[in-house]
């Protein structure tokens, strides 16, 4: 800790969605946070400047596929908390980059993970993980359901995820895996689907002749909100015991049900202004994605309390609370 006492958290990925709104929440409960990234004398941290707290987020240059940046990081901060949040987070350029993919995150996780245990095994790290690990679920998956990877983004995550156990096991870390499904914010790139259907729809009701072109509108997921899902990643790492926890609303629905929800609130009909585009689909993309949060509901006291509409009329009013 430092010298006023105030607990240190290091999170890596700082400049993405989570990262920036896993900063706001910690900042509010009185941490000191530091925010690593590739080159942090360059980034623009964006996310953080629109979210108001850039300066208040003590900057480290850190490269995780650098087993010794790691180390330096970790031994200058000395953290209290670590949250791994790096890595390419978008399953479609997975499949064009799946070497990059591997190595951002499964190689980057492995490489924190050892620099813990060498410099301080008391150290608790919260490891980002995906509701793509398990592949197709037609049946709520929980945190017993086996993983069935289809995608390159979907086997680095596994693997992350097997290093953590293994290290908590083999090593007896305080390290553990958030299982979170998808969950959006106005933060998001504007390749993730929702944030992309949500910008096209504003402009189109503002007089914009384009199209929106998308991929399958029948593939399924449970959508969340980002704000919340950041409290979740917090409260696991304040347990006595490390646990890997899925993080998801339990509620799941269609890709057309949202958009057609998104253009509704725009006062549109989406099928005027939506075409499909087989581009959009990737090679192995999962029908159904879907959740049994229960035992983050029993064990961390956290539920999710926005889902669709809601979560839609937060998108297009830009709304980050």
């Amino acid at each position: 800790m430092s010298a006023q006492g105030a607990r240190r958290a290091l999170i890596f990925g700082v400049s993405g969605q989570d990262g920036a709104l896993l900063a706001r929440l910690l900042l509010a409960k009185g941490y000191e946070v530091f925010g690593a990234s590739r080159d942090a004398e360059i980034q623009p941290f964006a996310n953080l400047q629109r979210l108001g707290i850039r300066d208040k987020v003590k900057r480290e240059s850190v490269s995780l596929a650098d087993f010794r940046s790691v180390l330096q990081a970790i031994t200058r901060v000395r953290a209290d908390e670590i949250y791994n949040l790096a890595g390419q987070s978008s399953v479609g350029l997975s499949f064009d980059q799946p070497v990059e993919t591997f190595d951002s995150i499964s190689v980057a996780t492995l490489n924190l993970l050892e620099a813990i245990r060498f410099h301080d095994s008391a150290i608790r790290l919260y490891n980002a993980c995906s509701s793509e690990c398990f592949g197709n679920t037609p049946e709520p998956a929980d945190e017993n359901t086996p993983m069935r990877p289809r995608s390159p983004y979907a086997v680095a995550k596994a693997a992350a995820f097997w290093q953590v156990a293994n290290y908590r096991e083999g090593y007896r870390l305080y390290c553990a895996s958030g299982i979170l499904f998808n969950h959006d914010s106005p933060l998001r790139p504007e390749r993730f689907v929702v944030r992309k259907s949500a910008l096209a729809a504003r402009r189109i009701a503002g007089g914009s002749n384009e199209k929106l072109e998308l991929g399958k509108l029948s593939v399924v997921r449970d959508w969340g909100w980002a704000p919340e899902y950041v409290e979740a990643m917090w409260r696991m790492l304040q347990q006595p015991s490390a646990e890997d926890f899925v993080i998801a609303t339990g509620k799941s629905c269609s890709l057309e049900h949202v958009v057609a929800e998104i253009f509704n609130q725009c006062g549109l009909d989406w099928r005027q202004h939506v075409t499909h585009n087989p581009a959009f689909s990737r090679p192995t993309d999962l029908a159904e994605s879907r959740a049994n949060p229960h035992r983050a509901a029993e064990i961390l006291g956290w539920r999710a309390n926005l889902c669709m509409p809601a979560i839609v009329q937060r998108m297009l009013n830009q709304d980050l609370a």
